[in-house]
């Protein structure tokens, strides 16, 4: 029985998205460093290479930081009318900070949900 496949049962989706897990046994991580995927899972040796999450999770960092510190920053504008200044302390720091954790967060979630929906890339018949 050497060339069976071992069946894992179905991870939950979101944690595996969340921590940054194989979507197949939901043990082993998704990424060596902090964005470089893996060349494969360590734990049931899925092949990470059929993953493509394309510019995708760089377009979602993006419109979501920005809806984020855009209407905090006209919030705080209208509401206190603070010199510039204050604007870049305010601001600066929390973009980077919010587009380093949305970039990790919407890259996983990507390759999680493309694993678990079959996606691939389009063929014709």
């Amino acid at each position: 029985m050497s060339g069976a496949k071992v069946r894992y049962p179905l991870p939950n989706t979101a944690r595996c998205a969340f921590i940054g897990l194989c979507p197949q046994c939901g043990r082993g991580p998704l990424f060596d460093g902090y964005i470089k995927l893996k060349p494969s899972c360590p734990t049931c040796n899925l092949d990470y290479a059929m993953f493509d999450a394309g510019d995708g999770p760089a377009v979602f960092g993006i419109l979501i930081v920005g809806a984020i510190v855009a209407g905090l920053a006209l919030w705080v504008e209208f509401t206190f009318s603070p010199p510039y200044w204050v604007h870049a302390v305010l601001w600066v720091p929390l973009i980077v900070i919010l587009s380093l954790g949305f970039l990790r967060l919407s890259k996983s979630t990507l390759l999680v949900l493309q694993y678990k929906h079959k996606a691939g890339e389009g063929r014709r018949r």
